[in-house]
């Protein structure tokens, strides 16, 4: 049985929470493990320190947003929707689902738009965006089912599931998904977030 982590340790996890959401919100970091153990020296903790978990995480950028600049991050999100809504009309032969902390609501400017895509087979998808005239290129580090498509600010990230990897998603996964008809109905309520 495990031990029930005592009210320092508690604290302490909270702590680098909310260090790392200030570090992902206002620095655009995008490795969270990362976030976490540089927010641990900031704060000047052990690097034992049992550091928190992304759902930790994610309520601490749920909160910083609220706080520190919720227009700013009403609009940006908005934005960074409404640019999903269009990539998702483009790509509507694959069945796209809007994830990640834009679908979620806790995106900061600099969260990377990600979609996902049902096909069998991910170059399908590449022969498409070729002959669409979209730069796209692998994602690096990434699996190879995953792609980069378009520049700048209005790049997304691309993951293609066959439909059995999506039938067989963890339960777990399914918190911050947005259909095209999802996303559109949110949009067109005005609605910020789904939190």
């Amino acid at each position: 049985m495990a031990r029930p982590e005592s009210p320092r340790g508690l604290r302490s996890r909270t702590l680098i929470a909310q260090a790392a959401a200030r570090l992902i919100a206002e620095h655009g970091l995008s490795d969270w493990s990362a976030a976490k153990r540089k927010a641990c020296r900031e704060l000047g903790l052990s690097d034992s320190e049992p550091l928190p978990a992304n759902d930790e995480v994610e309520q601490a950028l749920r909160n910083y947003n609220s706080l520190f600049r919720p227009e700013a991050q009403a609009a940006s999100l908005r934005e960074q929707r409404r640019a999903a809504l269009r990539w998702m009309d483009r790509l509507a032969e694959w069945d796209p689902v809007l994830t990640g902390g834009v679908a979620a609501g806790w995106a900061t400017p600099h969260s990377e738009i990600r979609l996902e895509l049902e096909a069998e087979d991910p170059k399908g998808v590449e022969m498409a965006l070729i002959n669409a005239g979209v730069d796209y290129a692998p994602s690096p580090g990434a699996m190879p089912s995953e792609l980069i498509a378009g520049r700048g600010e209005a790049a997304v990230r691309l993951r293609v599931v066959t439909p059995q990897q999506r039938r067989n998603r963890q339960r777990r996964d399914e918190d911050a998904r947005l259909s095209r008809d999802e996303l559109r109905a949110l949009l067109a309520a005005g609605e910020p977030s789904l939190s």
